[in-house]
């Protein structure tokens, strides 16, 4: 067993419970109390990535959580990460290198030779950290994901960690959940639970305290603690966007961002999503693209499926519409490609081998590679006639051929990115993050037509968040309870 700090993993009893959030907190509170800590997620399925200094990628929830821990992003902090590119399958991503596309049964199978890099990342952040904040996948209780499972319980046995489990108040059952998940663990792996933590509670704690008694009766195991629901939490989200993330207002200035099946990299949004000064509307199936200053297209893990997505919802139609009427059209990575002319995946990269018309607003040919771009970037954004700094981070698959004017240059070897066309009216990059600085922020939202937004400190909303959290942590939940050791 480990030492003292040395490790702890959250689970949750269903995803989107807490973990990511309270992995992220109690990273926050250890380097707060000196103790050197990473975060660890054995396996994630996620959309949102980041990329690493060397140039790898992981989900981007660890590198929040890296953030919060005050270090910097490693491929170890997540070896594997799983991207969806269709219903069953996805692409598999070993210590921050994608090897291949697997279906779900493939992969299931894969999972015992998976178990190897998660180990060997793990046991590599234990020798150079002193404790390790680990985050579960899904539900621990998923009988049939149980056989040779590198992201719950199988790995929580294999490295030899105490668990607590995590469950949403919010949602309704907590305590059958919590019950049900404990209850459908092995004797060995019910042993490794230290206990409960309750997420998202709004009310009187009076009127819970009968339930919790009861909990802690019928398992025997404590409840560490209840956190509150935290409202205006702004921190990136692991995959998915939630209800929380959906804002319209009376703001003037309307930038509307079509939801694609495989959208990936969302979190390039939340800076215009969380200023005042925008209306940012996320667009689903069935809803329209009518009504805005700028839209933006966004990446996605599976670009020519997307684009036949758009399609198929009329959205190609409204951004002709849009366009006609002098309105101005963003595309990032993914989003940028389906703007050009063609899109060719002759060796089924992204899934069935073929070859794509494109929107055909730039001038641009890409070519779908099997070696994926991934890098950190800095760069110079021009625009208008105006030129600012930008920093960013490219996560793509495939190359493009461009004949428009390239605004961005990248240093230090001056090679440009993205495309804009001739009419000034579309604008492409393949760089993710880019709304992060100000300063390019301000520069893309006036070619839009945008006169002025609101400043915002990105990453001070972060780190508000991140101590929220930890805050909270030390307020509300017993953390004696985990570590006897640790100093008030």
């Amino acid at each position: 067993m480990y030492t003292p700090f040395e490790a702890l993993m959250v689970q949750g009893t269903t995803s989107d419970a807490g973990k990511s959030v309270l992995v992220a907190g109690l990273c926050r509170v250890l380097a707060r109390k000196g103790i050197k800590v990473a975060p660890f997620k054995p396996q994630n399925m996620a959309l949102n990535s980041a990329v690493t200094l060397d140039g790898g990628e992981i989900g981007r929830a660890q590198a929040v959580q890296a953030q919060a821990c005050g270090v910097e992003p490693s491929v170890h902090m997540n070896p594997v990460l799983l991207k969806p590119n269709s219903d069953t399958g996805a692409q598999v991503i070993i210590q921050g290198r994608a090897i291949t596309n697997m279906e779900a049964t493939g992969y299931h199978d894969y999972k015992k030779v998976a178990m190897d890099s998660v180990m060997d990342s793990f046991e590599r952040l234990t020798d150079q950290y002193q404790s390790v904040m680990i985050e579960g996948a899904g539900s621990p209780a998923e009988i049939n994901l149980r056989a040779n499972d590198i992201a719950n319980m199988g790995f929580a046995e294999k490295a030899d960690v105490p668990v607590i489990i995590v469950a949403d108040i919010d949602r309704g059952g907590v305590f059958a959940h919590l019950y049900g998940t404990l209850a459908l663990l092995s004797p060995s792996e019910q042993a490794r639970v230290k206990g409960f933590v309750i997420n998202r509670f709004r009310g009187d704690i009076k009127l819970l305290e009968s339930g919790l008694d009861w909990l802690e009766e019928k398992t025997g195991k404590p409840v560490i603690g209840v956190l509150p629901y935290l409202h205006g939490l702004n921190l990136e989200a692991e995959d998915a966007i939630t209800a929380d993330q959906i804002k319209t207002s009376q703001s003037l200035f309307k930038v509307k961002v079509p939801v694609v099946t495989r959208i990936s990299n969302h979190t390039d949004f939340d800076p215009l999503r969380l200023n005042p000064s925008i209306d940012f509307q996320y667009v689903r199936k069935g809803e329209s693209l009518q009504g805005a200053d700028l839209i933006i297209l966004p990446g996605s893990k599976s670009v020519r499926a997307d684009l036949d997505f758009l399609r198929s919802q009329g959205w190609d139609k409204d951004i002709q519409r849009h366009v006609r009427l002098g309105g101005k059209v963003m595309g990032i990575c993914g989003g940028y490609q389906m703007l050009g002319q063609v899109i060719a995946d002759p060796n089924g990269i992204e899934g069935p081998a073929g070859q794509s018309d494109g929107l055909g607003y730039l001038s641009v040919k890409t070519l779908l590679e099997s070696d994926k771009q991934l890098k950190q970037v800095v760069g110079t954004l021009a625009l208008d006639q105006s030129r600012v700094k930008v920093t960013g981070y490219e996560i793509h698959a495939g190359t493009s051929q461009v004949d428009d004017i390239q605004p961005v240059t990248l240093e230090p070897n001056g090679i440009s990115d993205g495309a804009i066309s001739p009419c000034n009216q579309i604008f492409g990059t393949y760089l993710h993050g880019i709304f992060e600085q100000q300063q390019a922020a301000e520069l893309i939202m006036a070619w839009a037509g945008c006169e002025e937004i609101a400043e915002v400190d990105f990453n001070a909303l972060k780190e508000e968040g991140i101590d929220r959290i930890a805050d909270a942590i030390e307020a509300h939940l017993d953390l004696k309870k985990l570590w006897p050791e640790l100093d008030n």
